[in-house]
């Protein structure tokens, strides 16, 4: 296991145990009768809607883009779908000014499969220091015509202030669900400045 791995593994939860794997047609028939599974069943969006998985993508989830919100300034969307981007985004920091409140958010696609407990963990440093923090996403079923794609809005942040927060700071960050699956790692860089 790499260093980046070692840093990015999320954070266990004590005395938590994944479940049994089921498929969707198991998920279905189990319990039909059992009114608050029904309910649990529905918030995944198991039985409703026609799929829209690609049968020829084995890919489970399909990160499609990251975003930062800042009230007052438009979004800035990375497309993590075209090809290439990934592989870019180190080289082509973007700009937070200090102090600033944002927001970040993404898109995704499931398919095939339940995706039980997805996070998001990433590691900043900057001159040798780092910061690891984590997200969690949530439990999803698979997308359908009524539900193509879902958007998943993190925790407001404040960007940190000063004169020795400015500067350049690189990131590694991992979608990770509870089989320790990694649906999507990359490494990404910024800048905080004192304006846009």
């Amino acid at each position: 296991m790499s260093s980046h791995d070692d840093e990015l593994a999320p954070e266990k939860t004590e005395g938590f145990k994944v479940g049994e794997k089921k498929t969707i047609d198991e998920y279905k028939k189990l319990d039909e009768n059992d009114e608050s599974l029904r309910k649990w069943k529905e918030s995944l969006g198991i039985g409703s809607g026609n799929s829209v998985a690609d049968p020829n993508d084995p890919r489970k989830v399909i990160i499609l883009s990251l975003g930062l919100e800042v009230p007052g300034r438009p979004d800035i969307i990375i497309d993590l779908s075209a090809p290439g981007a990934v592989d870019s985004l180190k080289g082509k920091p973007f700009t937070i000014k200090e102090g600033a409140n944002f927001r970040m958010k993404t898109n995704f696609k499931v398919q095939h499969q339940i995706l039980s407990g997805m996070k998001y963990v990433q590691v900043v440093k900057k001159m040798g220091l780092s910061n690891k923090s984590q997200e969690m996403l949530g439990s999803y079923g698979p997308c359908t015509q009524d539900k193509p794609l879902y958007e998943k809005k993190f925790e407001q942040e404040t960007a940190p202030s000063g004169m020795m927060a400015r500067g350049h700071y690189t990131a590694v960050s991992r979608f990770v669900d509870d089989d320790e699956q990694t649906h999507l790692k990359f490494e990404w860089s910024f800048d905080i400045k004192k304006d846009w």
